[in-house]
């Protein structure tokens, strides 16, 4: 912690959502989704609602209360929406942000989960309680509940999650980064049979070309567009630095299109390739009609967030 008791700017830490930070965040409709798939919790101020570093277990569909007293207590993921108090995030023992009313935090854990916890995701810092504390909070069940009865939640959620996603690339660009740390996506967003079935459903979806060498997007333009890499492979740089390589099911430029900002990165064809092209209004409709489509995206952007955090360590 620094001497002025602020959170130490040499983390790179999980930050909450910050409602001030995107236009697209209304508190109103966060709490309505929280409050009908979710349950109220009263948190006492010093408990702790998560650890660093903890994996859920597999006994989510068992999961209670935060200040349930259980004999053989099971981890399951929460995300938390804080409606009263303070809720300090810590990490490797130094403070990193204090999540205020109207904030939510903890959702990288729950989204990477979603649907299911067959591959448990780890927390990456500790959530304690500085205050006595009201908010709402949901497990991964309860949030892809909700996410099938609200599937434009997704871009919301996927909204406010950009801008940490900024900040990173930010401080990317002022860095070197190993080349040993710099890989391909290790799973692609969509599967082969889950691209056919997009190239067949959108309409209004383009399936463009770029020969090797050629620029797809540069970063600081306008972005109208996000990609899918259908065939080949695509080269994602910040400030001239390669810092991710994309293969087929790879996503794109869904920063930009969500909330229409300036392109965050550049996106280079590293051999031939074929992208499948969505314009907003194209990927809101797709959202809306089937929601694993949000909920696989925001998987993309928790494992862009983590995968990033890693270029730092």
């Amino acid at each position: 912690m620094n001497s002025d008791n602020q959170p130490d700017p040499t983390l790179v830490p999980p930050a909450p959502f910050k409602p001030g930070f995107s236009s697209y965040y209304d508190p109103t409709v966060a709490r309505a989704f929280f409050e009908s798939s979710g349950r109220r919790e009263k948190i006492a101020a010093g408990t702790t609602l998560f650890v660093e570093n903890e994996k859920s277990s597999k006994k989510g569909l068992f999961s209670k209360p935060i200040n349930a007293e259980l004999f053989d207590k099971p981890v399951i993921h929460r995300m938390y929406l804080l409606i009263e108090g303070a809720v300090e995030l810590t990490a490797k023992g130094k403070m990193v942000d204090i999540v205020r009313a109207g904030e939510v935090f903890g959702e990288m854990a729950v989204i990477s989960e979603i649907p299911g916890i067959a591959t448990p995701s780890t927390r990456s810092a500790t959530a304690t309680a500085k205050t006595d504390c009201v908010g709402f909070s949901l497990d991964g069940v309860e949030t892809e509940a909700g996410l099938n009865k609200t599937p434009e939640f997704a871009l919301m959620l996927m909204s406010v999650m950009f801008e940490r996603l900024r900040f990173l690339a930010a401080r990317l660009a002022t860095r070197d980064v190993a080349k040993a740390k710099i890989s391909s996506r290790s799973e692609p967003v969509f599967d082969a049979a889950t691209l056919k079935v997009l190239e067949g459903k959108l309409e209004r979806a383009t399936v463009v070309r770029f020969y090797e060498g050629r620029q797809i997007m540069k970063e600081g333009n306008p972005g109208t567009t996000m990609y899918i890499v259908l065939e080949g492979r695509v080269t994602i740089a910040i400030n001239n630095k390669i810092v991710e390589k994309l293969v087929p099911g790879g996503v794109f430029g869904e920063m930009a299109l969500v909330d229409q900002s300036p392109r965050t990165a550049s996106a280079i064809a590293r051999t031939d390739c074929a992208l499948l092209s969505i314009n907003r209004d194209t990927l809101i409709g797709l959202v809306k009609s089937d929601p694993a489509v949000g909920m696989a995206m925001m998987r993309c952007v928790a494992d862009r967030m983590r995968y990033m955090n890693s270029l730092f360590t």
